[in-house]
């Protein structure tokens, strides 16, 4: 059976990584070093670090990246600032087993397909940010702000040029801890064949459960690592309870 996966999702900002509340309001988690030891010791599935810097500045730090990669002892994703081949190259390079791409995707759709042909689709996951406006789901972008575009027309594109998973943060949830947005996993239910990965909102192990029983494939946070009580195992003995397969680390 395939297993859900738990991932924290951070930020990278001034050479720490950091936790936002709505892409705003920076609170500092710690250094990355450091940080990924308690992630290694903590029975967490993968770890996705999105470089914030890198996608203002478009200057890709590798020397931080391979600093993660060297502590890092789950698959680790990098984003941020990734606009060309020979970006993907370096960041893989400095030690990422995978990229994950949102501006560049949304420039030039095509770009997916060129980097899907030369590193493989688990290679390339695919970032949609998106608001609710009016009552209606739109994507968003930091620099352009909110597109005219569907996220789940979005996704299928992505998904029609080779993505192999798509990285879904709810721009109105991200920090708050109350919750994922349920309303917008469940549009994506039964929509694509590509793993969905939920980010923005968990602040209980509960919300990991709510998440996937309505379409989510695995789901991303950082708050509850690193704010609360709750430590991954206890989100996944949760999960575990619920019926949902998840892997859980093995006792002596």
């Amino acid at each position: 059976m395939l297993k859900h996966r738990v991932i924290p999702c951070v930020l990278l900002k001034n050479w720490q990584l950091v936790k936002s509340i709505k892409y705003d309001s920076f609170r500092t988690i710690g250094h990355p070093i450091s940080t990924v030891r308690v992630y290694n010791s903590r029975n967490v599935d993968e770890l996705i670090v999105l470089d914030i810097d890198a996608s203002i500045d478009e200057v890709i730090n590798t020397e931080i990246i391979t600093d993660i990669a060297n502590e890092c002892f789950m698959p680790l994703t990098i984003g941020g600032g990734i606009k060309s081949i020979a970006d993907i190259y370096k960041v893989l390079e400095a030690g990422a087993d995978k990229i994950a791409i949102n501006s560049k995707a949304i420039d030039d759709p095509s770009f997916i397909k060129e980097a899907v042909t030369i590193f493989g689709s688990q290679c390339v996951i695919c970032s949609i940010d998106v608001k609710k406006i009016n009552g209606a789901y739109k994507v968003f972008n930091k620099s352009k702000g909110v597109l005219n575009i569907c996220p789940v027309a979005l996704a299928k594109k992505y998904q029609a040029y080779g993505a192999g998973e798509i990285l879904l943060t709810s721009v109105d949830h991200e920090g708050l801890a109350k919750g994922y947005d349920i309303s917008l996993i469940k549009l994506f239910r039964g929509e694509l064949n590509i793993p969905i990965i939920l980010n923005g909102g968990m602040g209980h192990p509960s919300h990991a459960v709510e998440a996937i029983a309505n379409g989510a494939d695995a789901i991303a946070a950082a708050y509850i690592f690193h704010f609360s009580q709750f430590t991954p195992e206890d989100i996944k003995q949760e999960m575990k309870k619920h019926g949902i397969a998840v892997r859980i680390t093995k006792m002596c």
